[in-house]
């Protein structure tokens, strides 16, 4: 595919040319701002050990440059049945989607927009974005890198509403920061480990369906410092799926550390669905 400029990339996105931040030839150059057509919905998806409070920053500056913003509670109890409620959410947004998944939330959108032909771009926050068979663990161990393993989980049992065994995985609250925030305050990562939300430990090994990349352009802002999902696998499900790439000096929640990057990063993918 061809190179994408820097001018290209950073056209009309200020944050996208601070320190730290690299863009990447994986993709065609985004296309220009359209000047007509209804503004997106953006739609901000959480992973696990998070909740949608991760986005705040972001959907400040997203709601101040004028775009609508849904910011809904990933269930984390597996990838078929997270799919098809983010699914259902998004079944009713009238117009034009653009929809953003940081971590395992990647899944979730990658399985979720497919068929909806409102989701106009997909965007990657030190994400998975997997191809169809993919799991979260064969993705987080393809590159060496992940400090994250059962090791640094607790684990607690909980039953199915149908009486199986399963059990939730918390990242240890002394390793929390380290793995998942490790460019924000202590104080913050503090509250962060402590109300973290679980994930059903056995969202790690369930496949992921046929991938929206397919058909839906996207975008991809991979964090350099990321010690939950390597870098080396960011940028290979960055390149598999065509991403227009930038990369940061970030932790896992880059969302967090770097708010305006990714808000310019969403308003540059939003602005290729105004048509």
């Amino acid at each position: 595919m061809p190179a994408v400029s820097r001018r290209t990339i950073l056209a009309g996105s200020a944050a996208l040319a601070a320190a730290g931040v690299v863009t990447t030839a994986t993709a065609a150059p985004a296309a220009a701002h359209p000047t007509s057509g209804p503004r997106p919905t953006v739609v901000l998806v959480h992973g696990a050990f998070a909740d949608a409070s991760g986005w705040n920053d972001v959907i400040r500056r997203l709601v101040r440059a004028g775009y609508p913003v849904l910011a809904p509670a990933n269930p984390l109890r597996g990838v078929s049945g997270d799919s098809a409620y983010l699914a259902s959410i998004l079944a009713t947004i009238t117009g034009p989607i653009v929809l953003v998944g940081h971590s395992y939330g990647g899944v979730i959108i990658t399985n979720a927009a497919t068929g909806n032909p409102n989701v106009k771009a997909l965007v990657y926050v030190a994400a998975f974005a997997p191809d169809a068979g993919d799991t979260v663990l064969g993705l987080q161990t393809k590159f060496p890198g992940t400090k994250l393993g059962e090791p640094q989980l607790d684990l607690r049992p909980y039953l199915l509403p149908d009486g199986k065994p399963s059990a939730d995985g918390y990242v240890k609250a002394d390793v929390f920061r380290d793995i998942f925030a490790g460019d924000l305050p202590r104080s913050t990562t503090q509250v962060m480990a402590a109300t973290q939300r679980p994930g059903d430990v056995h969202t790690l090994q369930q496949p992921s369906g046929p991938p929206a990349w397919k058909q839906i352009r996207s975008w991809y802002l991979v964090a350099r410092d990321d010690n939950l999902i390597p870098a080396a696998a960011q940028r290979y499900m960055a390149r598999r799926a065509g991403s227009r790439t930038v990369e940061a000096s970030a932790s896992h929640v880059a969302m967090m550390s770097h708010p305006q990057l990714t808000a310019d990063l969403i308003t540059l993918a939003a602005r290729t669905t105004r048509d």
